[in-house]
C-alpha cells in the first residue's frame, strides 16, 4: 500500500465510531477543486509512511479505536488494497472505504469478501459532467455499476458531492438525484476553499446554503436521507 498519510484518530470520518483514517497516494482523477492534492499530483508527493509502522500503530490501538477508514487519493487503484483490509478485519476493526466509483470489479470483490463494512463514494455530478470534472477519460458505464453494486450491496453507504457553484448547478444536483433514487443516504458538501489540485480554484465558491437547503428539501422526496455537510 502505497499511504501517503495517517490521521491517528477521527470521530467524524466513520459515523458513529471512532476511528483512524488510512489516507492512500495516487488518485484515478484529476478534480480541479480537490483539497488533498499532495495525494493526486504526483510532483507534491512525500515519501510514503512505512507500511509497517502504519499496521503497528493499529495493531496496539486494537480496543481503543472501532474503525478504519481508508480514503486517498482512491483506495482501490491500490493492488494491496485487498489484504490490508483483510489485516484490518482480521483486527476486529469496522472498515470505511472512500472510494470516486470508477473501479467496480474492485469494489465486487471487496464486498463479496465481505473487507469492507461501509462505502463512502463521490459522486462528482451529473454522468455528462463527469469528464470536465474529473479531466480524465472516465466510463459512465462503471460509475453506475459501482452506485448498483452499493446500493444492492446491504452494507451501510452514502454517496456525497462536493458542489462548486461554477461547475455544478441545481440541475446538476437533480441529476444525480435521479442517478441515486432511492439511495438511503446523500450528502451535500458545499466547497471549502483550502488546498486545492489547481490554483484557479482558490477563489471558487461554493452554493449558498439556503440555496443548499432548498435542494436538499428536493432530492429527499426520493430518497431516505440528504444532510448538509461542511467538509473539514
Amino acid at each position: 500500500m502505497k499511504i501517503g498519510g495517517l490521521q491517528r484518530v477521527s470521530f467524524i470520518d466513520y459515523p458513529g465510531e471512532i476511528c483512524a483514517v488510512v489516507f492512500c497516494q495516487g488518485c484515478n482523477f484529476r478534480c480541479s477543486y480537490c483539497h488533498n492534492p499532495e495525494l493526486v499530483n504526483p510532483v507534491l508527493y512525500t515519501e510514503c509512511n512505512p507500511e509497517a509502522e502504519i499496521l503497528s500503530f493499529l495493531e496496539k490501538r486494537v480496543g481503543r479505536l472501532d474503525a478504519v477508514t481508508v480514503t486517498g487519493g482512491e483506495p482501490t487503484i491500490q493492488k494491496d488494497l485487498p489484504s490490508f483490509l483483510a489485516w484490518l478485519k482480521c483486527r476486529g476493526y469496522l472498515v470505511k472505504l472512500d472510494t470516486n466509483g470508477s473501479m467496480p470489479v474492485v469494489l465486487k470483490q471487496l464486498i463479496g469478501e465481505k473487507l469492507v463494512d461501509y462505502i463512502a463514494m463521490d459522486i462528482k455530478g451529473p454522468l455528462e459532467k463527469y469528464g470536465e470534472i474529473t479531466r480524465v477519460p472516465f466510463s459512465p458505464d462503471d460509475i453506475q455499476e459501482t452506485i448498483q453494486l452499493i446500493m444492492n450491496s446491504g452494507l451501510k453507504y452514502e454517496f456525497r458531492t462536493t458542489v462548486v457553484d461554477s461547475l455544478l448547478t441545481e440541475e446538476d444536483l437533480l441529476a444525480v438525484g435521479r442517478l441515486i433514487s432511492g439511495a438511503r443516504r446523500y450528502v451535500l458538501q458545499p466547497f471549502v476553499s483550502s488546498k486545492v489540485l489547481d490554483i484557479r480554484y482558490l477563489n471558487a465558491k461554493p452554493i449558498p446554503m439556503e440555496i443548499l437547503e432548498k435542494i436538499r428539501i428536493k432530492l429527499e422526496k426520493n430518497m431516505d436521507s440528504v444532510i448538509l455537510r461542511h467538509q473539514e
